[in-house]
């Protein structure tokens, strides 16, 4: 009786090893309770995050709008949207509200950046009411990963995003 018992532990730990070792290797997660973006999804190109599982009556807010790392943070809708320029990187940042994303355009905001190299930086970031975001250059073509930490306060309630990128 004992070795049956160990024999269906060692069969049933088989099975396991083979189950995940078919898997396409990609980890499934909730991006909402998650405090950092994806690294994965640092790249413009490929930022579409995984569709919820929820049900479909339900919309997707953790959805990228405009191509960049998405964290949602409470009833706020932050996006991290960096671009390639010949002097530096241009950083766009979509603060946003509510199941609309409504602009917030009156918030002050400022990124912590870790660069490749370890140093830090912080640089604040202006309103762009045209393309309702807040944006600023980081200047430098270290190639590497940064980390950015962006931080706004909104009328006085601190809204805080992780996110990464590679140069």
């Amino acid at each position: 009786m004992k070795s049956l018992k160990s024999g269906l532990i060692v069969l049933s730990s088989i099975g396991l090893l083979f189950l995940g070792a078919c898997s396409n290797g990609t980890q499934a997660g909730n991006q909402n309770s998650s405090p950092t973006a994806s690294p994965a999804a640092s790249k413009p190109e490929s930022s579409s995050p995984a569709a919820s599982t929820e049900t479909a009556a339900k919309s997707d807010h953790s959805k990228s709008s405009k191509g960049g790392q998405v964290v949602e943070s409470g009833s706020y809708h932050l996006e991290f949207v960096p671009e390639k320029e010949d002097n530096g990187t241009h950083l766009d940042f979509y603060l946003q509200k509510g199941d609309n994303h409504e602009a917030i355009p009156n918030a002050n905001v400022t990124s912590q950046i870790q660069l490749p190299d370890g140093t830090q930086k912080t640089l604040d970031l202006k309103y762009d009411a045209d393309g309702k975001h807040y944006t600023a250059l980081l200047p430098g073509t270290t190639a590497g990963q940064y980390q950015v930490k962006m931080n706004a306060d909104v009328n006085g309630e601190k809204v805080n995003g992780r996110f990464s990128f590679n140069k």
